[in-house]
């Protein structure tokens, strides 16, 4: 199946993107964590609305997998600048995601 690997890369930066939100929570300084929160909110709605369309079989999601690189692209930029493991690891899954974005629209 050509969207598995895909999907299974969506899932892991959703995973990623909501326990990175939630840990972020827990920072001392929580007004500087605010705009990672969000992005990582956007990010991991825009993964799962596009792994949700993939399972539909014929849909044209090539406009939804450009937005979802661009917000995973965002998100590990935000997440790069902090030094919370848990921010590191969500850059990474980010930018796994994006390339996988990137894969699928090749």
């Amino acid at each position: 199946m050509r969207n598995e690997k895909f999907i299974h890369a969506l899932g892991n930066c959703i995973n990623h993107c909501n326990y990175c939100a939630d840990a972020c929570l827990d920072e001392d300084d929580l007004k500087k964590m605010v705009p990672c929160i969000r992005t990582d909110k956007v990010c991991s709605e825009a993964c799962a609305a596009l792994a949700q369309i993939l399972a539909i079989d014929g849909a044209n999601v090539t406009g939804l997998v450009e937005y979802c690189k661009q917000v995973c692209g965002e998100c590990a930029d935000e997440c790069e600048k902090h030094d919370s493991q848990h921010c590191q690891d969500c850059a990474k899954a980010c930018r796994e995601c994006e390339k996988a974005c990137e894969e699928f629209l090749a």
